[in-house]
């Protein structure tokens, strides 16, 4: 399978050399995004292989990934693996994802830190739980940790969705994608990672609530368009007709 890494960057010089650095032993081809870095984040990539994308202004997570997006697919790779840049994803589980991707080459895979929930902050944790419960009534299918920015995309997907990508996107994108691509018939399955929150990691760029209310504003518009879908709720918290793993993927969702 041929795949490309993008990585979205914002302030990270403390942490981008590592990931990126570990990244390439992953994978040759990783991309990048500083979404108009002020503390030197691309200059801490200098001699390094990876492709690396600049914004002149921070014009948000869903920006920084459609520009990765784009320069990915120009390589003509069958998936498309993101992962942020300070250091809360392994690079070193990219085989993991990519083993049930191989699986499941229709599917979008998520390492779900949900398992972990002890490592969680616990403001984040039931945040992430809180949106992962009105995404997957609007999917129709349980999602366990829609939050994680650990996943891989089929490049066939990612050609045909056009979905909003401006600042006020930012942390709502990735979550529509989860929707939208349900819509077209892609789901997704879960690999669990590890739940890393460092003594000493910087503060997130995901806020608790502003955050998640744009995804809850984003997601009540999907239900009331759907006459609130009670067919997703059934399938995502009630197991009626629920999407099907495939059943190689079984074998890939633990360590």
């Amino acid at each position: 399978m041929r795949i490309a890494v993008v990585i979205p960057a914002y302030n990270e010089a403390a942490t981008i050399r590592d990931v990126v650095t570990r990244a390439l032993t992953q994978c040759s081809q990783v991309i990048v995004v500083d979404d108009g870095s002020t503390d030197g984040t691309s200059e801490m990539l200098q001699g390094l292989s990876a492709t690396v994308l600049r914004h002149e202004s921070n014009y948000g997570k869903a920006a920084a990934l459609c520009s990765g997006f784009e320069r990915a697919l120009t390589f003509n790779v069958d998936a498309v693996i993101t992962l942020d840049g300070d250091g809360q994803h392994r690079p070193e589980d990219v085989p993991r994802i990519v083993t049930a991707a191989s699986s499941a080459p229709d599917r979008i895979i998520i390492g779900s830190r949900i398992a972990d929930c002890a490592a969680f902050p616990k403001q984040r944790y039931y945040a992430n739980c809180t949106a992962s419960f009105w995404i997957s009534w609007a999917a129709g299918y349980r999602i366990p940790d829609s939050q994680s920015g650990f996943r891989l995309y089929p490049a066939s997907l990612l050609k045909r969705l056009r979905l909003p990508h401006d600042a006020a996107h930012g942390f709502v994108f990735e979550s529509e994608i989860l929707i939208e691509a349900a819509r077209l018939g892609v789901y997704s399955e879960s690999v669990e990672i590890e739940a890393i929150y460092g003594a000493h990691a910087r503060a997130s760029h995901f806020r608790s609530v502003v955050d998640v209310l744009r995804i809850a504003r984003m997601v009540a518009w999907k239900l009331v368009s759907r006459a609130m879908y009670p067919q997703g709720f059934a399938r995502a918290f009630l197991g009626r007709g629920q999407p099907a793993a495939p059943p190689e993927v079984a074998r890939h969702v633990r360590r």
